[in-house]
C-alpha cells in the first residue's frame, strides 16, 4: 500500500463528498482519486519519473499541490515543496541539491524560475494552472492527456521516501529532511488522536503547505480520515473568518502571529465560532496571555511540539488535557517516544532540563545527501532536536529554549524563552525576542529586542523594571533595543540568527542596570 490508497478508499466509501475546497474550486474524493491516478500516469509515462525521483513545487496553497503529492506517493517519487517566500539564490541551492525531475510552477513565480534556469540542473517545467501561458505544458494537460489512471505499483510501499523539506542548517546551507510515506501515515494517526479527528470534521489550513506544519498537522490527516479540507492560498484575516463561519469549521491550525492578527480584528468579538472544537498551534513561544484570550472566546487552544524532522508531531495536548497543561507542548504522541538527556546522553528525571530526543516511525530517514548531518542528528534511532526542555511529574513536556539560543552570562545559563514569556505580559509590548550579545566582562549580555504596540512609547527603564521580582537579577536584560518588527519565517518563527547579527553589530545599545 501507499499514501494514495487513502484517496481511493474514501472515493469508494464517500465518492461525492468534498475532499478539498480552495475558494471557488473543489474536488470530491472521487474526482481527486481520478486526478491522482491520471497525474501519476503522466508523471511515470510522460515525464519519465521513476521511483525515488524528486518532483518539486513552487506555489501558494492549492488543490493541485495535494493532488501532486499523492500522485508522487503512488509512483514512489519524492515530493519537494519549495518555500515561495525565499529568494532566487535559495531556490537555486535547493533545486541544485535535490535535482528534481520536474518543477511545477504557479504563474506568479515563473519569472524567478526563468532567472535561475541556467544555474540549476535540467528539469521539466510545468504550469500549475491551465490558464497560464509560457510554452510549458500544464498540470491539467498532463491529467487530460493521460489515457487512463495508473494503478498502484506493488514495488512502492509506505517505506518509500516521500517528502523532502529543507530546514535551516549549521553550515550556511539548509538541510533536506527526508520523510518516508510511513512517517506521514503515523503522523496522521497521531494527529487524529490529538484532534479527535473524524470524517465529519471540516478543517481549514492557511499555513503554507511547503512547511510540515501546514502539510501535516491537519491537512494530510484530514484526508486520511475522510474529512473535508479547506485551503486558503495565503493567510488573510477576513477570508479565515468567512470560512470559519460560512462552512461551520470544526478544526484549524494557526501559529501565534496568525492568532494575534485574528484577535486584533474587529470581527473577533462578533464572529460566531461556535462550531470550532479547538485550534491547534505551535512552532514558537505561545504566551500564556495569548492562550487565555483564545479561551475567553470559548475555544480550547491545544499546543503541539515537533520539528520538520518529526513530521512534525512529537508531543501534543488534547482538548481534555489543555486546561491542566497550559503552556506545555503536551505528552508524548500516540506513536512516538520522547526523552530528555544530559550532555552525556543520560536520561534525566522529571523537572530536570536537557536536550529533547525523539524516536518513532514519524522521524526522518536521513538528510538528503548529507551523511555527516544525518549521523550527528540521528543516533540509535533517536533524533537529537537541539531543543532544551523538561517533563513535569505528570509527563507534560515544556520547552525551555533552543540549545544554541541559550545565553551564558557570568557562567550562568539563561533561557531566552523564559524572559520572552515575561515580556509577553508587559503592557505596551507587541512582541519581543531575547538574545545574547558578546560582552568582554560577562561573556554574553542579555539583550531584549522589543516591538512596541502602535502609538505606545516605551523606554528601556520600563522594560527592565518589568522584570523586577520576576526573575533573578543576573538574568535580567542589560540592553534594550526597540525595532519596528521582528524577522520571522513562514511559520511565524522568529529568526534568532538575524536578531543576534543585528544586536552584535549595533554599537548604540546602552547598558541596563541589573
Amino acid at each position: 500500500m501507499n499514501l494514495s490508497d487513502w484517496i481511493d478508499r474514501h472515493a469508494d466509501f464517500t465518492p461525492d463528498k468534498v475532499a478539498i475546497q480552495c475558494r471557488d474550486s473543489g474536488l470530491t474524493y472521487a474526482e481527486m482519486a481520478h486526478d491522482v491516478a491520471r497525474l501519476a500516469h503522466a508523471l511515470r509515462h510522460r515525464l519519465n519519473v521513476s521511483r525515488g525521483d524528486r518532483i518539486a513545487l513552487l506555489a501558494q496553497n492549492a488543490i493541485q499541490s495535494l493532488v501532486l503529492a499523492f500522485a508522487c506517493a503512488r509512483i514512489g517519487a519524492i515530493f519537494q515543496p519549495l518555500n515561495w517566500r525565499q529568494a532566487a539564490a535559495e531556490h537555486t541551492y535547493t533545486l541544485s541539491n535535490a535535482a528534481p525531475k520536474a518543477l511545477f510552477v504557479e504563474a506568479m513565480f515563473k519569472s524567478i524560475v526563468e532567472d535561475i534556469t541556467g544555474n540549476i540542473p535540467p528539469m521539466a517545467f510545468i504550469n500549475l494552472k491551465e490558464n497560464e501561458t509560457s510554452g510549458w505544458p500544464s498540470y491539467q494537460d498532463l491529467i487530460d492527456e493521460a489515457p487512463n489512471g495508473l494503478a498502484a505499483d506493488p514495488a512502492v510501499s509506505l517505506e518509500d521516501s516521500f517528502l523532502l523539506c529543507y530546514t535551516s542548517g549549521t553550515t550556511g546551507h539548509p538541510k533536506g529532511a527526508v520523510l518516508s510515506q510511513n512517517a506521514i501515515f503515523y503522523n496522521a494517526v497521531n494527529s487524529r488522536h490529538m484532534h479527535d479527528l473524524e470524517q465529519d470534521d471540516k478543517v481549514v489550513v492557511s499555513i503554507p503547505l511547503f512547511h510540515v506544519g501546514g502539510l501535516n498537522i491537519l491537512a494530510t490527516p484530514a484526508l486520511h480520515s475522510g474529512a473535508t479540507l479547506h485551503l486558503t492560498p495565503i493567510f488573510d484575516v477576513d477570508e479565515i473568518f468567512d470560512i470559519l463561519e460560512q462552512h461551520q469549521i470544526t478544526l484549524t491550525v494557526l501559529v501565534p502571529a496568525q492568532l494575534n492578527a485574528l484577535i486584533a480584528s474587529r470581527r473577533w468579538q462578533t464572529s460566531d465560532l461556535s462550531t470550532l472544537r479547538c485550534i491547534s498551534t505551535g512552532s514558537t513561544l505561545v504566551p500564556t496571555s495569548l492562550i487565555k484570550k483564545i479561551q475567553q472566546k470559548g475555544i480550547p487552544l491545544i499546543q503541539v511540539y515537533g520539528a520538520t524532522e518529526t513530521s512534525p508531531l512529537a508531543t501534543y495536548q488534547t482538548v481534555e488535557t489543555s486546561a491542566e497543561s497550559m503552556g506545555s507542548g503536551g505528552k508524548q504522541g500516540l506513536h512516538c517516544q520522547v526523552k530528555i538527556v544530559d550532555d552525556n546522553n543520560q536520561d534525566l528525571e522529571a523537572g530536570r532540563s536537557g536536550e529533547v530526543l525523539v524516536k518513532g516511525p514519524n522521524v526522518l530517514k536521513e538528510y538528503w545527501q548529507d551523511s555527516e548531518a544525518t549521523g550527528q542528528s540521528l543516533k540509535d534511532g533517536w533524533f537529537h532536536t537541539g531543543d532544551i526542555g523538561h517533563f513535569d511529574d505528570r509527563g507534560y513536556l515544556y520547552i525551555d529554549d533552543r540549545k544554541k539560543d541559550m545565553i551564558i552570562s557570568g557562567s550562568e545559563n539563561i533561557y531566552p524563552a523564559m524572559l520572552e514569556n515575561i515580556l509577553a505580559d508587559c503592557p505596551g509590548v507587541l512582541e519581543a525576542s531575547v538574545v545574547g550579545k558578546k560582552d568582554t566582562k560577562w561573556g554574553e549580555a542579555v539583550v531584549a529586542v522589543i516591538v512596541a504596540e502602535p502609538e505606545v512609547e516605551l523606554t528601556q527603564d520600563v522594560i527592565i523594571e518589568h522584570f523586577e521580582g520576576r526573575i533573578g537579577r543576573f538574568a535580567m536584560p542589560r540592553h534594550v533595543l526597540f525595532v519596528d518588527a521582528l524577522p520571522r519565517n513562514a511559520m511565524g518563527k522568529v529568526l534568532k540568527d538575524e536578531i543576534r547579527a543585528l544586536v552584535n553589530t549595533n554599537n548604540e545599545l546602552r547598558d541596563g542596570t541589573p
